[in-house]
């Protein structure tokens, strides 16, 4: 679930800026660049990072209105699209750029761009983008949550599937992301009926938690990759091969997304839902997720691509969300 604030102004004027979120990642990233965190602080970090990752699927389970995303598998048709788009197309795309390797990404950034491929939707902008385009807001809830009950099983699993030892699913992982991730989260589940209201009535404090819980482990992430020598890595023109890499494959994504459902039928609301579900990827569950799957002094320039496409994702999503409201309203709102 993307956690910064959306960049809108009403579904006429929907507007991009930096997100303040992402602009603080770079803070704490430039603060692990000048502070890397050493010797005893870095076992006090490592800590800090393992309990801001429990609390954060804890409260995304409390938050994932689970029920709704049951009850809307009714329109299974729409979830399929958008599941066989978060899980199928993605993955498969982000093989394909092994291409690229090493003329446009370097091997590691490369193990990056295939993780976020394999990431579950957004919930919050994925809604919010839907709602402003005129689209199915109710398949849009149903069909992200979905997406994220899903993605935290099938994430790691097709990390493994697709890059082999580059992201190892063994037993060990398996019992770290169990204790880390899927156990607090299910912990949240079952405790959803009575904290849910809670959470709700302050939101603005568990938003502060959550924006923490995933800068400490951004943190704790580069500062294990600035010992490690992430700068002698990572050039200007290895980061601009990034934001090709992301762009192209956002692009993709939503071509096929829009051209799949229009074929296949769907209404126009449910094709917005398609689009905008099927095109994010969570920032929240990816940073966490790659903590643990990928621990190490690669961790900063694993999750790398998915911040820069983060933003990306959130430019174009309110772009397109405008231009679908604009042209609704000269449809006169018809479907």
């Amino acid at each position: 679930m993307t956690l910064g604030a959306l960049p809108l102004r009403g579904p006429r004027g929907a507007i991009s800026k930096l997100d303040p979120f992402l602009a603080a990642m770079a803070l704490v990233i430039v603060l692990a660049t000048l502070l890397p965190a050493r010797g005893a602080s870095a076992s006090f970090v490592s800590v800090g990072s393992y309990i801001a990752i429990v609390l954060l699927f804890f409260l995304n389970g409390v938050r994932l209105p689970t029920r709704e995303a049951i009850e809307g598998l009714k329109n299974w048709k729409l979830h399929s699209a958008v599941l066989i788009a978060s899980f199928v197309i993605f993955p498969i795309l982000g093989f394909a750029a092994r291409l690229t390797v090493p003329w446009l990404l370097t091997p590691q950034l490369y193990v990056g761009v295939m993780f976020l491929s394999t990431l579950p939707s957004t919930v919050q902008s994925s809604i919010a983008f839907t709602s402003i385009a005129k689209g199915n807001v109710g398949a849009a809830i149903c069909a992200a949550s979905l997406s994220n009950l899903l993605g935290i099983v099938l994430s790691p699993l097709l990390v493994a599937l697709f890059l082999g030892r580059s992201g190892s699913f063994s037993l060990g992982t398996l019992s770290s992301i169990a204790l880390q991730i899927l156990v607090p989260f299910v912990a949240g589940q079952l405790l959803r009926r009575w904290l849910a209201p809670v959470e709700s009535r302050h939101r603005s404090i568990t938003k502060v938690v959550d924006r923490g819980s995933i800068l400490v482990v951004v943190y704790s992430a580069f500062s294990a990759s600035v010992i490690g020598g992430i700068w002698k890595q990572l050039s200007i023109w290895s980061v601009l091969g990034v934001v090709v890499a992301d762009i192209v494959l956002l692009a993709l994504v939503l071509v096929i997304t829009a051209r799949g459902s229009k074929l296949l039928g769907f209404s126009r609301m449910d094709q917005i839902a398609i689009i905008f579900c099927g095109s994010k990827k969570s920032l929240t569950t990816g940073v966490p997720i790659a903590a643990v799957q990928f621990a190490g002094p690669t961790l900063g320039l694993t999750i790398f691509p998915l911040m820069l496409f983060h933003q990306i994702q959130i430019i174009v999503g309110a772009v397109l969300a405008s231009r679908f409201a604009r042209l609704d309203n000269l449809a006169g709102g018809g479907e």
